[in-house]
Formats: structure tokens, sequence, C-alpha cells
């Protein structure tokens, strides 16, 4: 039985894309480069930093983040980053009765933002600047099972990839359910095949129906292969607009 989620934050709740166009501005090189870089580094299961050095080897992330805020452009996400199903997925776990958090590789600063997007609506935010420990390393998982006010069994983590967050959070006795299935989903809808991309997704759902069915990244994967059907969705697809109460 579930009783705690505690969820990851990059591409989890908040949607990058805007935060890593401005690194690509920062190292003066395309936004679109520096995405299909970034998404061949992940692709490869390297450490997301790996992608600087790519662009501009010896590059100091934590060095030139203090570079950029002195130059009035520190980095920063705010509400209009946060996937549209965050807040209404976070309100029904809540309803649900299910403890929250919100734990991932984040600096202090980072974590100040995350205290006043979410101070009201989770009972815990952790980083790792915080705890001195990142992931995928196995402290950092046992931090949070230190943290959870429930046995580690009935602890969700959820999270967007396998390496850096399935893997680890099962190794440390958190449970997962699903979310390989989700970044499947995403991996298959990016390369074109929608009908993979849907089956990937019925998984997901049979696995954790409620949880998968409010989960920002299985709603926006979702709209997005409705998007690209139009008139033509299948009645497969229907139903699972349905179930997932996602309005036309």
């Amino acid at each position: 039985m579930i009783r705690a989620v505690v969820f990851d934050v990059g591409e989890c709740l908040v949607d990058e894309t805007r935060e890593y166009g401005t690194w690509a501005d920062w190292l003066g090189v395309p936004r679109h480069t520096f995405a299909a870089q970034f998404g061949a580094v992940i692709a490869r299961g390297l450490d997301y930093r790996e992608t600087f050095q790519v662009f501009r080897p010896g590059f100091d992330l934590d060095a030139e983040r203090e570079r950029r805020a002195a130059a009035g452009q520190p980095e920063w996400f705010g509400e209009e980053d946060l996937y549209p199903d965050v807040r209404p997925a976070l309100a029904r776990l809540r309803e649900a009765g299910l403890w929250l958090g919100i734990a991932g590789n984040q600096t202090v600063r980072a974590g100040g933002i995350l205290r006043e997007l979410f101070a009201d609506d989770v009972d815990l935010i952790g980083t790792s600047d915080d705890w001195g420990a990142s992931k995928p390393d196995p402290t950092f998982f046992e931090r949070v099972a230190e943290v959870v006010p429930v046995p580690p069994e009935e602890t969700l983590y959820v999270g967007d990839r396998l390496d850096n967050d399935i893997r680890p959070a099962a190794e440390a006795g958190l449970r997962r359910r699903g979310h390989y299935r989700l970044d499947l989903a995403r991996a298959h809808l990016w390369s074109g095949h929608r009908d993979r991309a849907l089956a990937e997704l019925e998984r997901a759902e049979a696995t954790a129906p409620q949880l998968i069915r409010n989960h920002p990244i299985a709603r926006a994967t979702l709209r997005r292969i409705r998007r690209a059907e139009h008139a033509a969705g299948s009645e497969r697809l229907r139903r699972m607009s349905t179930r997932f109460r996602l309005e036309d």
C-alpha cells in the first residue's frame, strides 16, 4: 500500500525547456543544438552536466551559476514552468490522504524557489545541496527514507530517469511503479511511434491507475498523442482520455 509519494523536480514537476534554453544562450550555442546534445547525453545514461563539457571543455557548472547570478541572469523557474497538471495532481493525492514530498538534485537557490511554489502543497521539500548527497548516490535515497514518516516499502518515488531515479530508489527500498513505462512512452512519442507510446501508457496505468492518471508526464504525453491524432483518434485513445479525464 502506498502511503507517501515523493516527487523529483526537473522534467517531473518542472518543465526545464526554458531554463536549458537560457544555458544555451549563455554558452552562445543554438538552443536546438544544445537540446539535441542534451538528449544524446541522457540517452547514453551520462550525467546531464556532460552536455556542457561538449560545448566548453572544463566547464564548471557551480562557478558559471555564480557568474550568471552576478550578471543578473540567475537560474530560475516559476509557476509558468510547472507542467499544467502538477497542481491538480498534488491536490488529488492530498485529498486521498497521502503524505507528499519533493526531493531532487537541486541547489540551495532552487530549494528556496520550490518552497515558495509548493510550501502549501507538500509536507517536505529536500534538495541534494541540503543533504550533501546527489542522485544516484544511495545516500540521497537513504535521506529520503529517513525523512518520510512511513516505511520505505510504502513510499513511492516519482522520477523521470531509470538510471538516476527509478533504479536507485528501488535499491533503497522505495517503491516505484509505472514510471519506467512513462520514459518509454515519451521516447516512442518523440520518435513518432504513437501506437507504441499509447501502449506503454496503458501498461503504466495498469500498474498504478490513480497515480498514473494524475501524473503530469503521463497526462502531457497523452495530450500530445491526442493532438497528433486529431479527429482520427482511435476508440482506444478516446477511452484512455476519458479515464484520465482529459477535456477535448
